[in-house]
């Protein structure tokens, strides 16, 4: 509370100093409830799960309010504006899985594929697959392995980003640079390209705790990811046939809703509910892209995952909500009065499908 009301007491005699005191307490304790119920009354509280909106203003003008999650970091992008921080979002904070945006974008930068092509063979190595019970002992997130399986470049990649398998990532970054810690390097080296000044890679998966980013990184690589054709095609994928491991689906299960098609999800108990989403708009007479990001929602194993779903659902249309209102007022401003059409439509109401 910022102040309290003040009381105000008044007497036809004297009365004792006694007396005095407690008329004076009383009366000032009435008042203070008095002033609360107002204030309760007058100001409502945040919606659940969101913090009070702040005022974003990009280059291209204000761009409106935009409620963050209560919770967590996070932050937005938007082509053509750029990226949006919200709470926390220059803060590195283990993602968790969400690591593996970084190793696919490094695996699709040295290995091209385009549209529907299935790419080289990768083997499955013995030691690889000799470790994977240990590993499914120990709770990792895998796809089941055999030594001397052949998977293509496109099926790994699906095995990657779908069930967001971590033998996966280990496989892909032994047959991309030879080692693990090769190609760590290169996950850092490809970061500070990026302009990923605050983030640092210390595995591919992401299931080791010392691999930390910020929120506002990471929307500047989901949006250089959404750019390479092949990665933004696997990570709208509702599920896919891998070898051995069969039907495979993805763990993003906000799909196909409000223009989201990617891209990529994680959960554990160092980094919380990470989720990192693309959808796309229409705005100003294109397909407009919006990339958000929220780490470290909380929540049990069993929980946090789907509050983080929840919470980068709520922020993309929220983003979603704020380029329409900037679109329509940058394209009526440039409008004669008389041909100037109603407002513009809801960003909910304006879907592109995921592929499935």
């Amino acid at each position: 509370m910022a102040r309290t009301a003040s009381a105000r007491t008044t007497t036809r005699k004297a009365v004792r100093p006694i007396a005095v005191g407690l008329v004076a307490v009383t009366a000032a304790i009435i008042g203070t409830l008095i002033y609360q119920s107002a204030s309760s009354s007058a100001t409502s509280p945040p919606r659940p799960g969101t913090a009070q909106p702040s005022l974003v203003t990009p280059r291209n003008g204000p761009l409106g309010a935009i409620a963050w999650p209560a919770s967590g970091v996070s932050a937005a992008g938007i082509s053509g504006i750029g990226v949006l921080p919200g709470p926390g979002a220059s803060q590195p904070v283990p993602i968790a899985s969400v690591a593996k945006v970084m190793t696919a974008y490094i695996i699709l930068r040295d290995h091209p594929l385009g549209a529907d092509e299935p790419g080289p063979p990768i083997v499955v190595q013995p030691g690889e697959a000799a470790v994977y019970p240990a590993q499914a002992r120990n709770g990792d997130s895998l796809v089941p392995v055999t030594a001397g399986e052949q998977l293509t470049e496109r099926q790994a990649l699906e095995a990657l980003l779908l069930p967001s398998a971590d033998n996966m990532a280990w496989i892909l970054a032994r047959w991309d640079a030879g080692s693990q810690a090769a190609f760590t390097a290169q996950m850092n080296t490809t970061a500070r390209r990026l302009g990923m000044t605050a983030t640092h890679y210390t595995d591919p998966s992401g299931l080791s705790a010392s691999t930390t980013s910020t929120a506002a990184d990471q929307v500047r690589l989901g949006m250089a990811a959404m750019r390479e054709p092949a990665l933004a095609q696997i990570v709208a994928l509702r599920s896919a046939v891998i070898p051995v491991a069969g039907v495979v689906r993805n763990t993003n299960t906000l799909l196909g809703q409000d223009g989201i098609t990617g891209l990529k999800t994680g959960s554990d108990t160092a980094a919380g509910g990470c989720v990192l989403l693309a959808a796309w708009r229409q705005a100003w007479g294109h397909g407009t892209l919006i990339v958000a990001a929220t780490f470290g929602q909380p929540g049990t194993m069993a929980t946090m995952l789907p509050n983080a779903l929840q919470s980068g659902h709520r922020l993309v249309l929220a983003a979603g909500r704020a380029l329409a209102g900037q679109a329509h007022s940058t394209s009526a401003a440039r409008k004669p009065e008389s041909t100037r059409g109603p407002a513009a439509t809801e960003p909910g109401q304006q879907q592109e499908a995921a592929g499935s």
